[in-house]
């Protein structure tokens, strides 16, 4: 068993604090998400349970953990950085318990995570993995550990379709505790049985958090009907107030009246009378006024964000070659390796089309590729979001700085609204962008593109950093742009509700996919 006992972060810099008073009990068997919008510190929460110094940079807390005889593996949001620099074979051997595994052991480990056995042998240094293979390789080494309690922070970002499909069932099958985070909707529903939502209230300045031990599906239709309720119950005392007030308001201006009209001695029969009557209007009053403090009140929950990509301007004619693309051979950004032949791609007007495949296989590759040719054209205006958001952010301004190419003082209020619409703080959109959550950081760039006025979009794992309440929305924004997109994806919501078509990259070149995503 492994227990929390009345955790509470606050972030050193602004004081926010992150969670407070937050207990929980984990068991064998327990599949528990952790949910919440960006920044709402699910990370820093999932940091400190493992070590409490990967926050004390930025963080002061105080609760406790208890473990009995539990061993904790942790697989954080991105890569270390002094791992980036080591080869596949030095990072696994780092691990004591690599050497104690059998070939057996690591041949089915291999073959679960769809890697060939000379994978951990690879003196590839790790920061040139593709994202995905850099998660493979980072589970892999979990488990050679052999843990009890798995702390998965973003699992499935970056890895294939099959591979998500394998940790599914690694998730349902572990037979101990794994606390996750994910944005990956899909993953959640098959796998999670309980839920933890974190949440941000009245522009972050309340925390709050939830502990449900039902399955995601059935925690977002309680929460939502509980809502509905709640607020039907509000609106109904409401309305009986107004009744009720109405109602004391007529028998007041009934009895002043009385008294104003009366010609009478307050010590005789009417006086008195008259007296009697107002004083049981006023403890009416009273007496309704204590009734009032326990009305019911409306539910509090975060604000949706609010967000457009886009505008009639963005459209691009159906008749438009958008790419007509012949590439005999696709390699490795160094050259070394040929990763896919007689590449042959054609998009036309506002289509949105999705490239899957194998981790590694040259998803990011070519559609770097495709951006540096589509930047270049001038008949058409293409923006491009980079697995990598660094490659585009000064990751030392602020978010207001970044987006600011004018420096004119209403050109810095729109934005300040814009940002302010995507749910940050004033305090947050004076934060340096390294700061940042992933998913803060992807909306500066989603930002960007939208004030960029770009009719072409290549974007890579565009949904990958936002929350699973974030998501339907995101997604509904890039369904609704009407420009064209052209993207790299693994999240089969975003197939599945935004692609008009879905192409596989393959040794052997480009195939379309038919009818592979539904949406359930």
């Amino acid at each position: 068993m492994f227990q929390i006992r009345h955790l509470t972060v606050t972030h050193k810099k602004d004081l926010r604090t992150i969670v407070r008073d937050f207990s929980l009990v984990l068991n064998d068997g327990d599949r528990a998400v952790m949910i919440g919008e960006e920044g709402n510190g699910k990370s820093t929460v999932m940091k400190w349970i493992y070590n409490p110094e990967l926050i004390a940079d930025y963080a002061e807390f105080e609760g406790e953990k208890v473990m009995s005889g539990e061993k904790l593996s942790y697989l954080p949001q991105e890569l270390p950085e002094d791992e980036k620099g080591k080869t596949v074979y030095e990072f696994f051997t780092d691990c004591p318990e690599f050497a104690e595994m059998s070939p057996k052991e690591l041949s089915k480990t291999a073959s679960d995570f769809r890697v060939e056995p000379e994978f951990y042998y690879r003196d590839q240094t790790m920061e040139t993995l593709s994202g995905g293979e850099r998660v493979k390789a980072q589970m892999m080494r979990i488990l050679c550990e052999k843990p009890t309690i798995l702390l998965l922070d973003e699992p499935s970002n970056d890895i294939d379709i099959e591979t998500l499909e394998w940790m599914e069932s690694f998730i349902n099958g572990w037979p101990h505790s794994v606390l996750f985070i994910s944005h990956d909707e899909t993953l959640i529903e098959r796998t999670a049985n309980r839920v933890i939502h974190f949440e941000q209230l009245r522009r972050k300045t309340v925390c709050r958090h939830t502990v449900a031990n039902v399955p995601y599906r059935q925690y977002v239709s309680e929460r939502l009907n509980a809502f509905e309720k709640q607020e039907q119950v509000a609106q109904s005392e409401r309305r009986e107030k107004r009744i009720r007030d109405e109602k004391i308001r007529k028998m007041e201006q009934t009895v002043n009246a009385q008294l104003s009209n009366a010609n009478f001695n307050f010590h005789d029969s009417l006086g008195r009378l008259l007296k009697k009557k107002m004083k049981n209007v006023k403890a009416l009053e009273h007496r309704f006024e204590r009734e009032d403090e326990n009305m019911t009140e409306f539910p509090e929950q975060e604000e949706a964000i609010y967000f457009r990509l886009g505008d009639k301007n963005s459209a691009v004619p159906s008749g438009k070659w958008v790419v007509q693309c012949e590439l005999p051979e696709l390699c490795t950004a160094d050259g070394s390796r040929v990763l896919a032949t007689q590449l042959e791609l054609k998009v036309r007007g506002s289509e949105k089309i999705a490239l899957i495949g194998h981790n590694g296989c040259g998803k990011t590759t070519l559609l770097s590729k495709l951006a540096e040719e589509l930047l270049a054209r001038k008949d058409i205006h293409a923006e491009y979001m980079p697995q990598n958001y660094e490659a585009l952010l000064d990751m030392n301004v602020t978010p207001v700085d970044y987006l600011d190419t004018t420096g004119d003082k209403e050109e810095r209020t729109r934005i300040r609204t814009y940002l302010g619409s995507l749910k940050y703080t004033f305090d947050e959109m004076d934060h340096p962008i390294r700061e940042l959550s992933g998913g803060q950081k992807a909306k500066v760039l989603l930002l960007k593109l939208s004030m960029s006025g770009a009719n072409v979009l290549l974007l890579d794992e565009p949904t990958r950093n936002f929350s699973p309440l974030s998501g339907p929305v995101i997604r509904r924004m890039l369904k609704e742009f009407p420009g064209a997109i052209i993207s790299v994806s693994h999240d089969r919501k975003y197939l599945s509700e935004v692609c008009d078509r879905i192409i596989r990259l393959t040794p052997e070149g480009l195939t379309e996919e038919r009818g592979m995503f539904t949406q359930e």
